[in-house]
C-alpha cells in the first residue's frame, strides 16, 4: 500500500516564490545565476539585462535592443515594462544611486520614441510619475535629467487620445523651476532654461488637444506668463554678463532670454481669437505688479513680442484690453499712465489697419477721455480725493508728457485708419471741442481748463488730419467741419488759431505743395519751388463756390488780429498759396486779387488800432502773394508792376517787405503814415492789366470788403462765461416778459439822424450791459443763477401748456356741451369708451 504523502501547502509555496522574486528584484541581473532566473517574468530579466554592473559603463545597448523589441511584439507588455522601470528608478533616487537612475530614464526615452501603440497610454503614466519623481527632487541635475525626458515626450504625437491625463502639477513645477535662487549661477541658469522648456513642452502637449485641460484657463496662464516674462526681464539685466571659457566652447546654443522669447511667441502664436484675453492679461498684471510701466523699454518690448506674434486679425482684441487697462488706471500716476500710452502707440504702429478693429470711435473716445482727465488732474491738483493714491503730488510736466503721449497715438492709430473714417473721427472729435455747442460747456473746469482742454483737443486734430489724402475737398472739408473750425479761427487766443490754420493747411495741401511755402519770401522764379499744379475739378470749383467768401473772410479777419504774429502770417500766406495753387479757377484768382488789395488797405488804416508790426507784416504777406500770384497767372504786364512797386520798397521800404519784417530782430519805423506813391500795389493798374488778358474788370475793379456774420461776434469770447452770458441774451430778449409791444415809432429825419450821432453811445451800452451778464454768471451765488433758471423754465412751462390747450382739443363728444354757469357753452372731456355713438357708426 503506497504512503499516503502529506498536502502540499499552497500558500507557503507561494510566499516562498514571492521571496524568491523579492530577493532576485534587489539584486543586478548579472549576479543571479541557476534556475532562480527563470522564476523571474521575461520583461523582468530584460530590464534587469540593461543595467551594467558599473553604472559608469551605461546603458547596454545589446540588451537595450532585445528589451526594445520585445516591447514591440508584445505592446500588451508595456504598462507592466514601464511600471517596473519606475520601481527601480524609485529605489535607485532613494538610494543616491543617480547613475543607474539616467540608465532608467535613457531606457524609457528609447522605449518612448520606439513604441506608438494603443497600449502607449499606460507606459505613458509610468513614464509621467518617474519624471514628476525627478522633478521633486532637489538635486539640478535630476530636475533637468527630468525635464529633458518630458520635452522629448512632448514632442511625440500620440496616435490615441488621453482622457484622463493631467499636467497641472508640471505647470506649476516648471513654472517654479522659472523662478529659481540656486546660488550657483550656472546652476540657477539651466534650471531656469529647463523650466522655460518644459513649459514649452506642456504648451505642445496641450494646446491642440481638446481632450487635454484647457491650457488657456486663467489658472494656469497666471502661472506660465508671468514665469517668462519673469526669464524675460532678469535675462536682459545679465545679459551683459560674459560666459565662462567653458561655457563658450560647449554652448553655442541661444541664450536664455532668446529661448524665453522664442516660448513665448510660440505661445502667443497658438492663441486662438477666445484665448487673446487669458494671455494678455497675466502680461497687464505683471507689469502692473512690478511697477514696469515707468520704464517703457520692456513693456514696449513685450507688447511687440506679442503684437508681433499672434495672428493679426486678433490686434484689436489686445488694443482693447489696453485700452481698458488704460481706463482702470486713469487714477495712477502720470507716468504710469504715459508708459500705457506709449505701449498703445508702439502697438497701433504694428497692428496697422487692424488695430482699431470694430469700434473705431470707442478708441477716440478712449484716448480723448484720458486727454480731458489729465488736464482736470493738472489743473486740480488732486485726483479727486481717490485713496489709492494717497498724498501723492500731481507733477504738472509729467501730466504734460502724457497729454503728448495721448495726442501722438491718437494720430498713430488715425494713421490706420480709411479717409471716410478717418473724416469721422476728425467730426468726432470736434464735437468734443468745449465753445463750439451749448451742449459741450465744461463741468467745472474754468476758462484755463477750457482753453487748454480746446488747444489739446485742436493738437489731436492736427495729428487725425497730417497725411490726409482725398481728392474730393468737399468731402475732405464738409461744411460741418470747416463752419465750426473757421469760426475757432476768429477767437482771441492766438495759440488757437495757430492750430485751426494749420489743421485747414493739412486738408487744403492735397500735393504736397505745403513745405514749399513754408516760409515767406520774396521768389523771384517760382519754377525753383517745383510745385504740383493740376487742374481744378468740378468738385473743387463747386467747394470754392460754396465756401469760398467764408474762407477769404477768414482770411481777412486773421489778419486784422492783433495779437497775431510771426506764424500766423507766414501760416496766412501758405494758405493763401494753396488755395492759388489748389483750388484756384479764374473767379477764384480775382477774389485772392481782390483779397489782397482788401489786406493792403486794412494796413493803411489808422482806424484798426493795429500795431506797427501788424500793419507791416500784412504789407509783407501782399507782397509775396502778389509776386507768387502774377506768376501763376503769366500775365507780363501783371508781373511787371509787382516786380517794380517790390523794387520800389526794397530801396524805399524795406520793412514792408518779408525779408524785413519776418526776422528775429526787425527794424521796423515808430509809424507809417507815409506809405504812399510807388511802394504801393495799385488796384487800378491790376485791374487794368488783368482785363487785357480777358479776366472779368468789372470785379476786379469792385473793391473786396468782407461781409460780417453772427459767428464773427459769437467767436469773439475769452472765456465760456461770455459763451453763456450771450446765450442768455438770447433769451431774455425772447422771453415773456418782453411780449408787450411798443407802438410803432414814426421815422424821419431826425430819428435817422439821432441814430446815426447815437450808435457809438448804443455799442458802450451794449458792451457794459454784456459786461454785467458775464460779471452775473461768473460772480453770482449758484443759488441765484438756479433760480433765475428755474423762474425761466416755470415760465416756458406755462406758456408750452396754453399752446396745448390750444392745439391738442379733445374729440367731439355725441353727447353735446355742458352749460357753464355764465351762459356760456363748454366742451367737455369724456373717454371714448364712454362716448356714445349713433349705431349706424358702430360695427
Amino acid at each position: 500500500m503506497p504512503l499516503a504523502l502529506p498536502a502540499p501547502d499552497v500558500q507557503s509555496t507561494q510566499r516562498l516564490a514571492l521571496d524568491c522574486r523579492t530577493l532576485l528584484d534587489h539584486r543586478g541581473g548579472k549576479r543571479v545565476c541557476g534556475c532562480c532566473g527563470a522564476l523571474r517574468p521575461r520583461y523582468k530579466r530584460l530590464v534587469d539585462n540593461i543595467f551594467p554592473e558599473d553604472p559608469e559603463d551605461g546603458l547596454v545597448k545589446a540588451n537595450m535592443e532585445k528589451l526594445t523589441f520585445y516591447a514591440l511584439s508584445a505592446p500588451e507588455k508595456l504598462d507592466r515594462i514601464g511600471a517596473y522601470l519606475s520601481e527601480r528608478l524609485s529605489r535607485d533616487v532613494a538610494r543616491h544611486r543617480y547613475g543607474y537612475v539616467c540608465i532608467a530614464m535613457e531606457a524609457l526615452d528609447q522605449l518612448l520614441m520606439a513604441c506608438h501603440c494603443q497600449s502607449i497610454n499606460l507606459f505613458v503614466e509610468s513614464f509621467l510619475k518617474m519624471v514628476r519623481k525627478l522633478l521633486e527632487s532637489d538635486k539640478p541635475s535630476l530636475q533637468i535629467l527630468g525635464t529633458n525626458s518630458f520635452v522629448k515626450f512632448a514632442n511625440i504625437e500620440e496616435d490615441t487620445p488621453s482622457y484622463h491625463r493631467s499636467y497641472d502639477f508640471f505647470v506649476s513645477r516648471f513654472s517654479e523651476m522659472c523662478h529659481s535662487s540656486y546660488e550657483d549661477p550656472d546652476i540657477r541658469t539651466n534650471i531656469r532654461m529647463a523650466g522655460i522648456r518644459g513649459l514649452q513642452g506642456v504648451v505642445r502637449k496641450t494646446v491642440n488637444d481638446e481632450l487635454q485641460a484647457n491650457i488657456w484657463d486663467p489658472q494656469h496662464m497666471d502661472k506660465i506668463v508671468p514665469s517668462l516674462l519673469f526669464n524675460l526681464q532678469s535675462g536682459e539685466r545679465t545679459e551683459s554678463r560674459s560666459p565662462s571659457p567653458l561655457q563658450a566652447s560647449e554652448k553655442e546654443k541661444e541664450s536664455p532670454v532668446e529661448l524665453t522669447e522664442r516660448c513665448f511667441r510660440e505661445l502667443l502664436g497658438r492663441a486662438a481669437y477666445g484665448n487673446i484675453k487669458n494671455a494678455v492679461t497675466p502680461v497687464l498684471m505683471h507689469l502692473d505688479n512690478h511697477c514696469l510701466w515707468e520704464g517703457k523699454t520692456f513693456a514696449v518690448r513685450c507688447f511687440k513680442i506679442i503684437m508681433y506674434s499672434i495672428q493679426s486679425q486678433h490686434s484689436h482684441l489686445v488694443i482693447q484690453q489696453l485700452l481698458g487697462h488704460l481706463d482702470a488706471n486713469s487714477k495712477n500716476s502720470a507716468t504710469v499712465r504715459a508708459g500705457i500710452v506709449e505701449v498703445l502707440l508702439e502697438a497701433a504702429a504694428i497692428a496697422a489697419s487692424g488695430s482699431v478693429g470694430p469700434t473705431v470711435l470707442e478708441v477716440f473716445n478712449t484716448l480723448l477721455r484720458q486727454l480731458r482727465l489729465s488736464v482736470d488732474y493738472e489743473l486740480s491738483g488732486s485726483y479727486d480725493g481717490s485713496t489709492n493714491i494717497g498724498t501723492k503730488i500731481i507733477k504738472a510736466h509729467e501730466e504734460r508728457q502724457l497729454q503728448e503721449a495721448v495726442i501722438r497715438t491718437i494720430g498713430s492709430f488715425a494713421n490706420t485708419l480709411p479717409t471716410y473714417q478717418r473724416s469721422e473721427v476728425m467730426l468726432f472729435i470736434l464735437g468734443k471741442i468745449p465753445g463750439l455747442h451749448p451742449t459741450m460747456l465744461p463741468a467745472g473746469s474754468g476758462p484755463d481748463g477750457t482753453r487748454m482742454i480746446q488747444i489739446m483737443l485742436l493738437k489731436s486734430l492736427v495729428q487725425v488730419t497730417a497725411d490726409f489724402e482725398t481728392t474730393n475737398m468737399l468731402t475732405a472739408l464738409p461744411s460741418s467741419f470747416l463752419e465750426p473750425m473757421l469760426s475757432l479761427s476768429l477767437t482771441e487766443d492766438p495759440e488757437v488759431r495757430l492750430l485751426v490754420l494749420q489743421i485747414l493747411l493739412s486738408l487744403i495741401d492735397r500735393r504736397d505743395n505745403r513745405a514749399k511755402f513754408s516760409d515767406i519770401s520774396i521768389i523771384s522764379d517760382i519754377s525753383v519751388l517745383k510745385l504740383k499744379v493740376d487742374k481744378c475739378s468740378s468738385q473743387d470749383n463747386l467747394f470754392m463756390k460754396k465756401h469760398g467768401q467764408r474762407l477769404y473772410r477768414h482770411i481777412y479777419l486773421g489778419c486784422k488780429e492783433q495779437s497775431s504774429g510771426r506764424q500766423h502770417y507766414q501760416r496766412l500766406f501758405t494758405l493763401l498759396a494753396l488755395l492759388s495753387v489748389e483750388l484756384a479757377n479764374e473767379e477764384v484768382v480775382v477774389d485772392l486779387i481782390r483779397l489782397s488789395l482788401a489786406l493792403q488797405d486794412l494796413a493803411l488804416s489808422t482806424e484798426e488800432g493795429l500795431p506797427v508790426y501788424n500793419r507791416c507784416a500784412v504789407h509783407a504777406l501782399v507782397a509775396a502773394y502778389l509776386n507768387l500770384i502774377c506768376q501763376l497767372t503769366t500775365v507780363p504786364a501783371f508781373c511787371q508792376h509787382i516786380q517794380e512797386v517790390i523794387e520800389a520798397r526794397q530801396k524805399e521800404s524795406p520793412h514792408l517787405l518779408p525779408e524785413g519784417v519776418f526776422v528775429d530782430n526787425p527794424k521796423l519805423p515808430s509809424s507809417l503814415e507815409k506809405v504812399e506813391g510807388d511802394v504801393l500795389f495799385l488796384q487800378s493798374k491790376i485791374t487794368e492789366v488783368l482785363g487785357g488778358s480777358g479776366y472779368n474788370t468789372e470785379r476786379l475793379g469792385t473793391p473786396y470788403v468782407p461781409q460780417y456774420m453772427d459767428e464773427d461776434r459769437l467767436s469773439k469770447r475769452k472765456s465760456i462765461g461770455e459763451t453763456i452770458s450771450l446765450q442768455v441774451e438770447v433769451e431774455s430778449r425772447n422771453s415773456p416778459e418782453k411780449e408787450e409791444r411798443t407802438p410803432a415809432e414814426e421815422i424821419t429825419f431826425e430819428t435817422l439822424k439821432s441814430a446815426i450821432v447815437d450808435s457809438v453811445g448804443m455799442e458802450e451800452q451794449e458792451r457794459e450791459r454784456r459786461r454785467q451778464v458775464v460779471e452775473k454768471f461768473q460772480k453770482a451765488p449758484f443759488e441765484e443763477i438756479a433760480a433765475h433758471c428755474g423762474a425761466r423754465a416755470t415760465m416756458l412751462q406755462s406758456k408750452l401748456n396754453q399752446i396745448f390747450e390750444i392745439t391738442i382739443r379733445p374729440p367731439p363728444s355725441p353727447s353735446g356741451t355742458i352749460s357753464s354757469g355764465y351762459g356760456q357753452t363748454q366742451s367737455r372731456s369724456i373717454p371714448i369708451y364712454e362716448m356714445k355713438f349713433p349705431d349706424l357708426c358702430v360695427y
